[in-house]
């Protein structure tokens, strides 16, 4: 079975490719490495031993997605390419707009064109704004407060719509919480590129000498520590959790959402104090004010994905540390930079280009 995946050699998408490898699956990854680096997919060959067919393509360039299509027989989409910086599209929100909703509007047209509709969308627990209950339910009102969560929005709605309007659509709508951690083998993890925008690339760039010193935003909120509680998912759980809803879309369920989380919330400083056991290195923090739309506590209830995926996360909040602290001990650049013109490791790994 033929698998394409979009923003395949991305964080989340690498972890994807190499389970979906590991179940007999032929992956086909397509993403023109905008934030992403080729030498994740040379990695993911050395986890697999499994050669990877791989295009370099936006999704922007139909003519050239389509041309995907005709060359394969791809049998289901993860669709998971799309910018994904909250910041950064509050300052851009038109770019975010153009390459998420445009981007994935483009792709499900040429599915459309080749009878291709077994799909798994790579949304967010951002659609749900600022939850007035948790644990978070996907029945819940959906409330994006920034442009990146309402791209994730606006695609679900259309996904909706498609499945309404032919039922031979099967959808997988995947509410990620907070994803972190890394392969154990340490080849594969997290490169967010310059300042990171999230808590644990963060910290393990201070553990590795990268960054001093992490602001931590209030200390007042109504918990127990006074910092924000957060729902962190091991991105290995969460790649799994993408292969039972693919088997799941396969049996054809029109468009359902679920959410992948643990079920249980973390402190900031609980993350600190459990990345400092596995490392054994100290993470100077200071207090700074609370970002404006920032919330006390948000956790998912994962329970629609266990009853209906048979899926539950299985990794504990010192396995993501420590796994974490393994990728960035090995790689403490990184991937490091790469650019978008052809190299020696893209050469080697067999890059198709539009």
């Amino acid at each position: 079975m033929e698998v394409l995946v979009t923003g395949g050699a991305g964080y989340i998408g690498s972890h994807t490719c190499v389970e979906l490898i590991n179940e007999g699956y032929d992956v086909i990854v397509l993403d023109n490495f905008s934030n992403s680096s080729p030498i994740a997919l040379q990695r993911i060959k050395e986890i697999t031993g499994r050669e990877l067919k791989i295009y370099q393509i936006d999704l922007l360039d139909k003519e050239n997605v389509e041309k995907v299509f005709s060359e394969n027989q791809i049998d289901a989409v993860i669709h998971l390419a799309g910018l994904k910086a909250v910041g950064e599209s509050i300052s851009v929100p038109l770019q975010y707009y153009q390459n998420n909703v445009l981007g994935s509007l483009l792709l499900f047209e040429v599915m459309q064109q080749f009878s291709v509709k077994n799909l798994v969308f790579s949304s967010s627990a951002t659609v749900y704004g600022n939850p007035e209950k948790v644990p978070v339910t996907e029945d819940m009102k959906l409330e994006a407060t920034n442009p990146y969560g309402r791209t994730k929005q606006m695609i679900e709605e259309i996904l909706k719509d498609m499945a309404y309007s032919d039922p031979l659509w099967s959808i997988a709508l995947l509410r990620y919480f907070n994803p972190i951690g890394a392969h154990a083998s340490g080849l594969i993890g997290e490169d967010p590129g310059g300042v990171p925008n999230n808590l644990m690339p963060y910290i393990s760039q201070i553990a590795v000498g990268k960054r001093e010193q992490l602001e931590v935003f209030g200390n007042n909120y109504s918990t127990e520590d006074g910092t924000g509680i957060r729902d962190y998912i091991h991105v290995v759980d969460l790649a799994v959790g993408h292969l039972r809803a693919l088997e799941q879309v396969q049996k054809g369920i029109r468009a359902e959402a679920y959410n992948l989380g643990t079920g249980k919330g973390h402190s900031v400083l609980e993350v600190i104090k459990a990345f400092e056991k596995v490392s054994g290195i100290r993470i100077p923090y200071k207090f700074v004010h609370r970002r404006p739309g920032d919330i006390s506590t948000c956790y998912a209830d994962p329970a629609k994905a266990q009853n209906h995926l048979n899926w539950v996360a299985m990794r504990g909040i010192e396995k993501m540390c420590a796994d974490t602290w393994r990728w960035q001990k090995n790689n403490p650049d990184g991937y490091s930079f790469i650019s978008n013109h052809k190299t020696p490791v893209e050469a080697d790994i067999g890059v198709f280009y539009g």
